[in-house]
């Protein structure tokens, strides 16, 4: 059986499709392999424990009935509403805006939200409020 140029030019290119689609699939296949291996490292690298602790030096507050929010910064409700926690030795608050930890200083009087979100908020508030004064 004799194979023309036309046809031969075909049968490699098939073939080439076929290799290329067998990489295709190794290529997931090892992409599948590296996701699993980075959720077990990730999960060892934890300690092999997923509970969240309250960052607040000396805290026990348990987490695991803890709103979403409070699990995912790290900060049980009671020590989210504190005036003042301490984390890395120094007193701090938490600020309801950037979702951190602060130094007091940082905040006026007992207010739940830093001078700079402060700031940005009340400047947001006077923009509108000069809108309102020209139409009087």
């Amino acid at each position: 059986m004799e194979i023309t140029k036309q046809e031969g030019g075909k049968r490699k290119k098939e073939i080439n499709e076929e290799e290329k689609y067998e990489d295709e699939d190794e290529q997931e296949d090892d992409n599948e392999k590296k996701k699993a291996q980075s959720y077990s490292v990730s999960k060892e690298a934890g300690g092999g424990s997923t509970q969240a602790c309250c960052q607040v030096e000396y805290c026990t507050a348990d987490m695991g009935n803890a709103k979403s929010y409070h699990r995912r910064h790290k900060v049980c409700e009671f020590h989210a509403k504190a005036p003042d926690a301490l984390i890395a030795g120094l007193p701090q608050r938490f600020c309801q805006q950037c979702s951190r930890f602060h130094e007091l200083p940082e905040f006026d009087d007992s207010k739940r939200s830093c001078r700079r979100h402060l700031l940005g908020h009340n400047q947001r508030r006077r923009k509108v409020s000069y809108h309102f004064q020209g139409e009087e």
